[in-house]
């Protein structure tokens, strides 16, 4: 666990009449968004989602907000309310609602489907609120108007959260396509409204904030998914996020002109798409035929499959066809379309993707060449269009690196949004909305909290610090027996490497300077087996790091006999 800002205090006891604000996650990082507002002795979570991991953290399988802060107050939780499906909003529910089962989760009826379908795998069950855009419900001290938005999944949803202490408006994900799949539009009229109302704090989304311009509409890249389609000779494969229902819907409706069968591959696709098929999210245009992904191989050359690994995900279905680990075989005349922007830290995997696709004869489009995928969130034309209609009073950016809430906070204060009420902030600063202003009150102590496995929470950066060592430096094992009597040595020293080297004979050199340092050791009176097994480790470090330039991770044992 890390303090992100030393110099800030924890937070004083919050005032009467105070809305307090603390992310859990998603500032300075794009994913893991969870922020709880406070009021009255009550708090509100809004999302709940998890990180991906980098190459960085081997092993590593999601990365949770840090619970730290609210864990001996769940009992003061009044509900979470989810913006929309995406993984980075909803996946960590399951972990928090581990901890206290009770808590109302609040959303529209797909974000509450995907959610709960998590939980049953789970085997967790929790009360579940729907809500629709243009709703109010009440839960505590807490006034929640919903708002829709467009996203790159259907029902996402904005939040209106008003207090006592003032109205903040939070976008959630969003952008403002105005020709969308399912017509369904942000809607600004309703911005325009709570603006006029007052918002003393709009938290808006920053991950494209530095880009200008409008975001690309989602029918645009329909005529280059047609001319992949025309073009492949073989099977189309296309890997998209498992909740890209518009993506899909796309996919689908060109495979239907161009007498394609689909298949979905990948068990979070196939549930998700299930879900979307029968509330009624996903159209099965006329005369297209679903098959089972067992009948693949039997359908010949005229199928699309709709896979997971867009991100290079070593267990996704794409990453295993890249491996040759999968049932489906890549090959000479396949083309496999990477409909996906790339989340910064999985450039490596993806690329390796690609190389391997590559390699097995296969064709592969992706977003370097090709309009093959358009953002969900709002560049910086669409941002400066609501900071006009909203006209905050303060803004916090969230949902996004440094970079772009940096990016997010200038072009507030380009529509005259003054500079000191602009607040751009890590995880764990502390935030208090009061009378009309937004201050930072102090910061609270936050961290990774890792999933690896079974095991959450207990692998810690030092763990991750070995892992990284021991991958790329190798290992050294040295035993040695000492008479327990004289300290001279019986047996060894025994020497094995893993990572480092397979010559055995390398090691002769330093055989001869460990019985050396361990016979000096014992001559001036240092005996005892952890002293002793210092001194080992000293003596090989200092060897591999000035012969080798190397630092393995050393484990020296001395046994007393």
């Amino acid at each position: 666990m890390n303090h992100p800002h030393p110099d800030l205090p924890y937070p004083s006891k919050l005032a009467p009449k105070t809305l307090r604000i603390v992310a859990l996650g998603g500032l300075g990082e794009i994913g893991r968004n969870m922020t709880v507002f406070e009021i009255a002795g009550k708090l509100l979570i809004v999302d709940c989602g998890v990180l991906f991991p980098e190459e960085s953290q081997p092993g590593i399988d999601l990365i949770l907000p840090d619970f730290s802060y609210i864990r001996d107050r769940l009992h003061d939780v009044v509900a979470i309310a989810l913006t929309h499906g995406h993984e980075d909003h909803i996946g960590a529910v399951p972990y928090l609602l581990k901890e206290r089962s009770d808590i109302p989760v609040v959303g529209s009826k797909l974000t509450l489907a995907f959610t709960e379908a998590k939980l049953k795998e789970r085997r967790i069950t929790a009360p579940m609120v729907e809500v629709k855009a243009g709703m109010k419900q009440t839960f505590g001290p807490f006034e929640l108007e919903f708002v829709a938005v467009n996203h790159s999944i259907p029902d996402a949803l904005a939040i209106a959260i008003r207090t006592e202490a003032g109205l903040v408006l939070a976008t959630g994900d969003f952008k403002m396509d105005q020709l969308p799949l399912d017509g369904r539009i942000t809607d600004l009229a309703t911005f325009a409204r709570l603006g006029e109302e007052g918002v003393d704090l709009f938290m808006t989304d920053s991950t494209n904030a530095d880009v200008p311009g409008f975001t690309t509409s989602e029918r645009d890249i329909m005529p280059t998914l047609d001319r992949v389609f025309r073009a492949t000779e073989r099977r189309v494969i296309v890997a998209s996020f498992a909740s890209h229902v518009h993506r899909v819907q796309q996919i689908m409706m060109i495979a239907a002109q161009h007498d394609r069968k689909v298949a979905f591959i990948g068990r979070s696709m196939v549930r998700n798409m299930k879900l979307a098929q029968d509330l009624g999210y996903l159209e099965v245009p006329e005369g297209l035929e679903i098959i089972d992904a067992k009948t693949v191989d039997d359908a010949g050359d005229r199928v699309v499959l709709i896979c997971t690994g867009s991100q290079g995900e070593p267990l996704a279905a794409l990453s295993r066809m890249a491996n040759g680990e999968h049932q489906i075989r890549v090959g000479k005349g396949d083309t496999v379309v990477l409909a996906s922007s790339l989340i910064p830290g999985n450039e490596n995997p993806v690329f390796r993707v690609i190389n391997e696709l590559t390699r097995f004869g296969a064709t592969v489009v992706h977003k370097g060449n090709a309009l093959v995928h358009v953002s969900g969130h709002a560049a910086a034309g669409e941002l400066l269009y609501c900071y006009n209609i909203v006209k905050p009073k303060n803004v916090m950016p969230i949902h996004g690196e440094w970079r772009h809430m940096r990016a997010n906070a200038e072009l507030a204060i380009k529509t005259g949004v003054p500079r000191t009420n602009t607040i751009v902030v890590d995880n764990g600063i502390v935030v208090d909305v009061h009378d009309g202003y937004a201050d930072i009150a102090g910061a609270i102590p936050v961290g990774f909290v890792y999933v690896d496995g079974q095991s959450i929470g207990e692998i810690t950066e030092s763990s991750l610090k070995d892992r990284r060592i021991l991958g790329e430096e190798g290992f050294i094992s040295v035993v040695v027996v000492v008479d327990s009597q004289s300290g001279k040595i019986v047996a060894g020293p025994d020497i094995h490497a893993r990572g480092f080297t397979e010559d055995k004979a390398l090691f002769d050199e330093v055989k001869g300077m460990i019985e050396k340092a361990l016979a000096t050791s014992v001559a001036n009176g240092i005996n005892g087996t952890h002293q002793l097994t210092q001194v080992v480790r000293r003596t090989v470090g200092s060897w591999v790091g000035e012969e080798h330039r190397r630092k393995p991770m050393i484990i020296p044992v001395v046994i007393e006999v």
